[in-house]
Parts: C-alpha cells; structure tokens; sequence
C-alpha cells in the first residue's frame, strides 16, 4: 500500500456528489480509500484520478448498501491490507417523490428506508466490530436538515433522516467506551444530484430547487467531514448542521429577484 498514510477511510456512496467530495478531501490529506457504489465505473475514473494527483491507494467496492448479504461479504472478504478502517463515511442516502402522505409511492419509500436507514446500519454493523476490536474509529453519519425539521410532502424522507439523527445518538452511546468518536454532519440545501434523483430525472424541476440563490456544493461538505475527522483524539464533534447563507431552516430560503 502507499507510504503516504496508513489510514483507511471507507466512502458509501461516493459514486457522486458529497461521497466523490469527501473521496477527494480524505485523498488530500493521504488517506486510503475504500470506495463503495453502485455505479463501479464513476468510481473506476475517481480513483485513477485520485491515485495520480495524490498517490493514495484505493479499493473498490460494487456495492447497493441496501443489500444486507453484499455488504457483510464485501466487508468480510476486504484483503488483510484493507481491514483496518480509520473512518467511515456512511454517506450513501436517497430521496424519492415530493408527495403528500396520502399520496406517496410505496416503491419510493421502501427506496429511501431501505438505503438511508438499513443500509446505513448495515454497513456500520459491518465494520464496527473491527474498530471496538482495536478501540479505534470514526463513524460519520451523513443526515440532513430533514433530520431535524419536516417539511411539507417530505415526511418519509425527513423520517428517514430524523432515524439518521436517532441513530447516531445511539451508536455515541454504544460505542462509547470502544473508543469510537461518532458525528453526524446534516447539510441543508447542496446543489448535487440529489434534487434529480428526487425527482426521477427531470433536470429542469431539479434545477429551480436552486432557482437564484447560492445553494452548498459537495465540497463543503466535504470540508466539514474532514474537519470532524481530524480533531485530535480527545475531541468528537457530535453534530453539526450546514445550511447556506441563503437559508434559515427546512422552508425558508431568500431568492434573488
């Protein structure tokens, strides 16, 4: 493996947007990178690039975290070298629809429960055991400002998020005296492809999400993760919510005329 670090930070989701982000922010700063998504051949280029700019090593998962026997064998069968994870990022997250309750798609909410709530416990229920082993670790759980407030035609994802929240408060008490340092980063409105995921690529709805204001991009994100994963060893930043100048809460944004 490469000189430049021994430490392994493992990425969900970094196919795209904030994961791609932090892919290249834990790169920067001479991490290995265990990188995990859907779309194998996106994160085929970002690790070629990231390799070349920075000379980390990588190691790449096809994964859909919402698949419970992939992601225990993918972690399980993890070349000796790739074992011993530092940090993960459990980043990989979803919305589907914008409906009122009475109205909603069950398809898209067993989308969004399956990867944002399941997939996130499996894959921390995959490598936990490996940090409370060697008492060491840090789990990053991306959220949402959705975790914290609902909004209109939102609920099932704004519960999804409000689990996120829940659920790093329980792994912080859990895994408090395994020496495991847990965070949850919630971000307000980040111009990705959130939006046309959310609304099954219409790039013309997803675009007026943003419609004249200056929403967060991916790398601020990103910025903020590292933040959280380079405090020393006696400092855990719990919680942390991001939200553009631009915007006070989950419904209130001020748009350029």
């Amino acid at each position: 493996m490469s000189s430049t670090s021994n430490k392994i930070a493992f990425i969900t989701g970094a196919s795209a947007g904030i994961g791609a982000a932090c892919a290249e922010v834990f790169a920067r700063e001479g991490y290995n990178l265990l990188l995990a998504a859907r779309r194998v051949d996106r994160i085929e280029e970002l690790a070629a690039r990231l390799h070349a700019a920075y000379g980390i090593d990588t190691h790449l998962l096809s994964l859909d975290v919402r698949d419970a026997d992939a992601v225990f064998s993918s972690v399980e069968n993890l070349p000796a070298a790739w074992k011993k994870i530092d940090v993960l990022v459990n980043n990989a997250g979803l919305s589907q629809g914008l409906d009122p309750i009475h109205e909603g798609d069950i398809g898209d909410w067993d989308r969004m429960i399956d990867t944002n709530i399941k997939g996130l416990l499996y894959v921390t229920r995959a490598v936990s055991p490996g940090m409370a082993a060697r008492q060491s670790g840090h789990i990053i759980n991306v959220g949402s400002i959705a975790g914290k407030q609902v909004y209109a035609n939102g609920g099932v994802y704004c519960a999804t998020k409000f689990a996120v929240d829940a659920l790093s408060q329980g792994m912080r008490i859990d895994l408090l005296d395994k020496g495991i340092k847990v965070t949850a980063i919630h971000p307000g409105m980040v111009e990705t492809e959130f939006s046309e995921v959310r609304f099954k690529g219409d790039k013309t709805r997803a675009k007026s999400v943003y419609l004249n204001l200056e929403p967060l991009v991916a790398e601020d994100i990103a910025e903020a993760v590292w933040f959280t994963a380079s405090r020393p060893k006696h400092v855990n930043i719990n919680d942390m919510l991001i939200m553009p100048t631009a915007q006070a809460n989950a419904t209130t944004v001020v748009r350029n005329k």
